[in-house]
């Protein structure tokens, strides 16, 4: 017989310059691997990492290089509460420069997002613990990207050095 599912909503907290990956995994060593691959692809990177660990002791596991980082991860971790999540913020560096090093982690399942935006997690929590449904990124769009958007995005990527000319 199923038990009851109640659905919630965790907002990471944050502050607006600080990006964040959200994910899910499936082994304690989840947090050593994650700062390797986060420190061996961007030496300069300010993060934390917070791993909630689903069997065992069930703590939440932290590590990192920056101490704001990494108590911004714990909190997160704890409000989210979800087994076999992780979350990394990080400073100096940006998703893209270290999301493939992430997701080529051996114990990394999937990954929720990567993002500097407003975030809110789509927690299920029944009586054995809590699961990650989804999460909403940001807000919605406001209509449809036009030439001059169009100019701006294209001048914005340069001025980044993603792209060049």
């Amino acid at each position: 017989m199923a038990g009851e599912v109640e659905l919630r909503l965790v907002r990471i907290e944050k502050p607006e310059d600080v990006n964040f990956i959200l994910g899910q995994s499936h082994f304690i060593k989840t947090v050593e691997d994650l700062y390797e691959a986060i420190a061996g692809i961007s030496p300069n990177a300010r993060f934390g990492i917070a791993f909630c660990e689903s069997s065992g002791d069930r703590l939440v596991r932290v590590d990192g290089n920056d101490n704001e980082m990494k108590e911004l991860a714990k909190g997160n971790a704890l409000a989210i509460g979800a087994g076999h999540s992780f979350i990394v913020f990080m400073r100096n560096c940006y998703p893209i420069s270290v999301l493939n090093a992430i997701k080529n982690v051996q114990e990394i399942c999937s990954i929720y997002c990567a993002t500097a935006n407003p975030a809110e997690v789509v927690i299920a929590e029944s009586g054995q613990g809590r699961g990650i449904l989804g999460v909403i990124d940001g807000e919605t769009p406001r209509g449809v990207e036009g030439s001059e958007d169009t100019r701006k995005r294209i001048e914005l990527l340069r001025r980044f050095g993603y792209k060049r000319g």
